[in-house]
């Protein structure tokens, strides 16, 4: 009869990760937007980017540009432009 054998490593990474997800709040707290531009504009500025904007703007509103972030329980929206000097 043969045995099979199984690495444990993934097993017990899978299940660790599977814990951690149950343990999460069902749902995320809101995030400040002024934070998470905050933090977004970093992130841009970290890659070389010098001439940008990121405007902040209600969830139904529309402006040309990328779509970065959302905050507020999503009822707002954090939009990313490239300018010109």
């Amino acid at each position: 009869m043969k045995k099979f054998l199984l690495p444990i490593g993934p097993i017990l990474s899978l299940t660790l990760g599977l814990l951690a997800t149950a343990s999460a709040p069902a749902r995320a707290a809101p995030q400040d937007c002024e934070a998470l531009k905050a933090r977004i504009a970093a992130k841009v500025e970290g890659k070389g980017v010098k001439h940008y904007e990121l405007t902040i703007i209600d969830k139904k509103d529309k402006l040309p540009g990328r779509l970065v972030g959302r905050c507020e329980l999503g009822s707002r929206k954090i939009i990313y432009r490239r300018t010109n000097a």
